[in-house]
């Protein structure tokens, strides 16, 4: 029974991928075809999850969080880190593409998503170094993988759900992803120094100068100070996840408005317009995406797996092998929170009868995905990128192939020594 409820089931699910049905809807559909194929259940079921999918209060942290993303970009705040970030690194060889990733991962601190890290960084850092003569592939490959450090780094939105789904802590998932969303941040720098140097590209010809540096970052000090309010204030136990994005909002609002007034009536209004159609695109897909997990719940297909990989071997470096390698797959072609929603689930009670920390797999499932940001043919990043460089697609895939290589083996390193992630929840939690 379950392998058929399995085959209708995830039968039709990718029937209406293949039809470029939106994610969403595919989901809703999958379950109408669960309800119509067993009969257990009314079609009310699809709508009244469309309401208590979304009705969670760690849910109200991503509309918030998008908002704060869209506000900071246009409201002078990213601009600001990009000027510190360069006085800092800028003379070193290939420091254009160092400040790049530099200023993503502080970037990463406040906005949660990787999308609108590529989008914010991307549109002030890309011409200036291909006017600077960097090659185009290079540039733009580099800030769609820099740019997937935005769902790593703390707070980060499909941390946020994947907490929601497994009921995890989501401030112990905050503290797991400071040290893994480094060490990749200081992977992209090393291999950005390497080709830099490989290829001559110069540093900045303006010398250093202290007056300067302090000069950028008193400048600055509205922007570097967004970070810390927003995770200080987590870990300082002034605010929850969900307070902090709401606060996040109100801080980006005040500094791009009132102080740096970068943010005139026309701007706030295309912010808020580009943050109301994420934010509800988001919450159909988790809303949807809910109903979809209790379909595979009330069919046992999450048990089912969970005997099936177990069955195959006893291994913990097999299994973990395996999981990894379904996840870079499905991250080739899912949205990065409908893949959580759905296969969060069904991995759980794998990971748990392994031993592996409820928060580690979390820091898995999110570098995993995070991955797919940048690999074809759904690769958000890539598009993001290419747009940003307005170039084609095909420009950015060529460059990615380097970066997609040294993430992957981060992820292994990331997924075997579970002290990396849980180093701060160990000490702090």
């Amino acid at each position: 029974m379950t392998g058929s409820i399995a085959l209708v089931v995830f039968g039709t699910l990718i029937a209406c991928l293949v039809l470029t049905v939106p994610i969403g809807f595919s989901l809703g559909i999958a379950s109408l075809s669960y309800i119509l194929y067993t009969k257990q259940l009314t079609f009310g079921f699809i709508t009244q999850n469309l309401v208590t999918g979304v009705d969670s209060f760690p849910i109200m942290a991503i509309p918030f969080f998008v908002f704060a993303g869209e506000l900071m970009g246009g409201g002078g705040i990213s601009r600001r880190l990009l000027n510190v970030a360069n006085v800092y690194f800028g003379r070193i060889q290939g420091g254009l593409a160092i400040v790049t990733v530099v200023v993503c991962m502080f970037f990463a601190a406040i906005s949660g998503s990787g999308p609108a890290t590529v989008a914010a960084v991307g549109g002030m850092v890309v011409p200036t170094m291909l006017q600077k003569g960097y090659d185009r592939k290079f540039v733009l490959a580099l800030i769609a993988a820099a740019g997937s450090i935005g769902v790593i780094i703390p707070p980060s939105i499909p941390m946020v759900v994947y907490s929601v789904t497994t009921n995890s802590s989501v401030s112990k998932l905050f503290l797991a992803g400071f040290v893994p969303g480094i060490l990749i941040g200081f992977v992209l720098i090393g291999y950005s120094y390497y080709f830099a140097r490989k290829m001559g590209y110069k540093g900045d010809d303006q010398p250093f100068s202290w007056g300067r540096a302090l000069k950028e970052t008193w400048d600055s000090k509205w922007a570097l100070l967004s970070p810390v309010i927003i995770l200080g204030g987590i870990y300082g136990g002034i605010f929850t996840p969900t307070e902090a994005a709401a606060v996040s909002v109100i801080y980006s609002l005040v500094i791009g408005c009132l102080v740096y007034k970068e943010l005139n009536l026309k701007q706030l209004m295309d912010v808020t317009k580009n943050a109301c159609e994420t934010t509800a695109t988001i919450l159909i897909v988790i809303g949807c995406a809910a109903g979809f997990s209790k379909v595979l719940t009330l069919g046992r297909i999450p048990t089912t797996v969970a005997t099936f990989l177990t069955s195959m071997t006893d291994s913990k470096i097999l299994i973990l092998l395996l999981i990894n390698i379904l996840l870079l797959i499905v991250g080739c072609f899912m949205e990065t929170l409908c893949a959580i929603m759905i296969l969060a689930p069904i991995l759980f009670p794998v990971v748990t009868a392994l031993g592996v920390d409820v928060t580690h797999f979390g820091i898995i499932m999110v570098v995993n995905l995070a991955i797919g940001f940048i690999t074809p043919p759904l690769g958000v990043n890539l598009f993001v990128a290419s747009r940003v460089g307005e170039t084609t697609l095909d420009a950015v895939i060529k460059g990615i192939v380097p970066f997609l290589v040294l993430m992957i083996v981060t992820l292994m390193l990331i997924t075997y020594i579970p002290a990396i992630s849980m180093f701060l929840p160990n000490v702090l939690g």
